[in-house]
């Protein structure tokens, strides 16, 4: 069984580099696919073994920094706009789609410059509510990085309607730029008009910049994990609610990944703390069977809880998980 890092090491080799590479959500062996195969004529030695040295970095978290991004516009001669869309073939490859099989790559523009990357995540054998879309991944890893805001996002198919609600929540002013190749940018504005938001549930708080909630756990001597998670409950939006929620994994080899829960105006698009972990996980290269251990913080006596779905997820993904829920307590 080859993972994303050893095929990584062996394509570099081969000049083939990351572009050609396509891990089956059933995770085979790495193999090449007419897409990504007919992606390498519009990508330049240049640009790809640059991003092939940026992914082969111990730690590489789905973030491609502010100064590479920089560096590659300056080398290419293109604008960022054209950099995001050459990207998608790449963030794609991180798509888990095991019912639809209907890949989607995403790459957001942060305030800062930084460039994130998305996909799809779906879930056998639980309801269709609990799949990450691809623009929530990218999304919340520019959420969970702590960047101040998101100026663009690149999509390999329009978004649905589900992810306009999902980004009007993040980008209410409704000057999100959205980019599809083959098409011309338009603003969120234009994708979703007369939007239902924060405003209209009378919510000043919003998404961007990241605050934190004073959060303090209910129980005494907390372990690293459970730091981790409580750490993401006080970085979790909860405008609605106010159940604060954040969850931590450790994998076999030590890794943590952190989510937190982030919250919606129209409800159901809300992102489970799970889910914005899982997807923090996959673009990180690591897989559902290295999960370990799983901690859930949220608000005690909240009007909602996380348990239920993540006690469901990893049911499916990792059922050898250990999963641990730890209450905390909003401090006035």
């Amino acid at each position: 069984m080859m993972n994303r890092r050893t095929a990584l090491a062996a394509l570099g080799s081969t000049g083939l580099g990351l572009w050609a590479m396509k891990l089956p959500t059933s995770g085979a062996d790495v193999s090449r696919t007419d897409p990504l195969s007919a992606a390498l004529s519009t990508i330049n030695d240049r640009l790809r073994d640059r991003l092939l040295r940026l992914l082969k970095q111990p730690g590489f978290s789905g973030r491609i920094p502010a100064d590479e991004v920089k560096a590659v516009c300056d080398s290419e001669q293109k604008p960022v706009n054209a950099v995001m869309l050459a990207l998608l073939p790449l963030a794609k490859t991180f798509s888990r789609a095991p019912i639809s099989n209907y890949q989607v790559g995403t790459v957001v523009r942060g305030r800062s410059g930084d460039l994130f990357l998305g996909a799809n995540i779906e879930f056998p054998g639980h309801s269709l509510g609990f799949s990450v879309h691809g623009e929530q991944s990218a999304l919340s890893n520019a959420y969970m990085h702590g960047d101040t805001g998101i100026l663009a996002i690149a999509v390999t198919a329009a978004p649905c309607g589900h992810c306009r609600q999902f980004m009007n929540e993040l980008a209410p002013d409704g000057n999100l730029e959205v980019l599809v190749e083959g098409q011309p940018s338009l603003k969120l504005s234009a994708l979703l008009p007369s939007a239902f938001g924060p405003k209209d549930l009378g919510v000043t708080e919003l998404a961007f910049p990241v605050k934190q909630a004073d959060l303090a756990l209910s129980q005494e001597a907390p372990d690293e994990l459970t730091i981790a998670a409580l750490d993401a409950a006080r970085k979790s939006y909860a405008s609605y609610t106010h159940a604060h929620s954040g969850v931590a994994i450790r994998t076999r080899d030590g890794r943590f990944f952190k989510g937190s829960y982030i919250e919606n105006a129209a409800y159901n698009p809300s992102l489970p703390p799970l889910q914005t972990a899982l997807a923090a996980l996959i673009v990180a290269g690591a897989k559902y069977s290295e999960i370990s251990e799983v901690v859930l913080v949220e608000t005690e006596g909240a009007p909602i809880s996380q348990k239920s779905v993540a006690i469901a997820v990893l049911g499916t993904t990792s059922p050898q998980a250990k999963l641990r829920v730890v209450t905390a307590q909003i401090r006035t």
